[in-house]
């Protein structure tokens, strides 16, 4: 299938993930189950859930001078990415996540970024051909944001489309928005940065115009099992998502993505790139872990048959 040149930027993390009942209060200790490493990143996810679904992906990432770090290059190779354009930083270990599972599949997640912070715009300026050559540029939050900021200007430059999807939720200066031309927060990273609480349909419309306002064209707001909503140039729409049962929710934002951006790279309609996007997440959400949940291009496919 004819596909557009994709490049990921983005972070690379060994996830620690336990399942507990519910989630400790502060000075409290609870007993966890299923304890597992597995690889996860917001970049390398995204990465993962691209490679899968079938994009023409490079990754531009670091992890650590450490075994594990060369075991996950090894891995990201398997998932159709090329690889090339990640470094192992001496003396430095590769990113670490600690996640917590509740029995609902909620998460809540620490991180230390670890080889990440290594991806710096001189890293960047060493791979810029990569961006430069691409048709889009998937980022997220977990690099250091004047990589980022840099990594957008260049794309900019060369006609390279930029999707921001804004996590970790933080706030963003403008000079970064305006460079953006589809933004894929969740809830509250959208609350981040416009300062609009999400309740109902109304308020994702609002949020999404403000951002609209700061010259983004293309709002996507991840409203978890509800679906989406879908603003483009202000003309916004819920997108349902497909009903699962939830084992585990770690990376379906991230394979979401990924998937999505894939598909448009194909050349589907916005449409039909969401409802791709929400078929490769409800696979995912069934899946313990973050890479290990996410979805091949077949398996996607084969869902989407039996919806019909």
């Amino acid at each position: 299938m004819e596909t557009g040149k994709l490049v990921v930027l983005g972070s690379i993390n060994a996830d620690h993930i336990l399942n507990i009942e519910q989630f400790p209060r502060p000075g409290e200790t609870v007993i966890g189950k299923q304890y597992k490493v597995a690889f996860g990143g917001k970049g390398a996810n995204q990465a993962v859930a691209a490679g899968r679904s079938g994009a023409e992906i490079a990754f531009i990432a670091c992890v650590g001078a450490d075994d594990i770090g060369e075991r996950i290059r090894l891995q990201l190779a398997t998932d159709r990415i090329d690889t090339q354009p990640i470094e192992a930083i001496a003396d430095t270990t590769t990113g670490v996540a600690l996640i917590f599972v509740n029995a609902e599949g909620e998460n809540v997640i620490g991180i230390d970024a670890g080889a990440n912070a290594a991806v710096t715009p001189d890293y960047l300026a060493r791979y810029q051909q990569k961006v430069i050559q691409a048709d889009a540029l998937l980022m997220q939050l977990e690099s250091p944001l004047e990589t980022v900021m840099a990594a957008a200007r260049l794309a900019k430059r060369h006609q390279t489309q930029v999707i921001l999807n804004p996590a970790p939720a933080r706030e963003l200066p403008d000079e970064l928005l305006v460079m953006v031309d589809m933004i894929t927060p969740n809830e509250t990273e959208a609350q981040r940065l416009t300062g609009i609480a999400i309740a109902n349909d109304g308020d994702a419309a609002r949020a999404a115009q403000a951002l609209h306002d700061k010259g983004i064209g293309t709002v996507i707001i991840t409203l978890g099992s509800r679906g989406v909503w879908l603003s483009e140039n202000g003309n916004g729409k819920l997108v349902p998502g497909f009903k699962v049962k939830a084992v585990d929710t770690i990376a379906a934002g991230d394979t979401f993505n990924g998937a999505l951006v894939t598909a448009l790279l194909e050349g589907k309609t916005m449409a039909d790139a969401v409802r791709f996007a929400h078929a490769a997440a409800a696979i995912a959400v069934t899946r313990p872990g973050a890479q290990p949940s996410v979805p091949w291009r077949e398996e996607i496919d084969a869902f989407l048959q039996q919806q019909e």
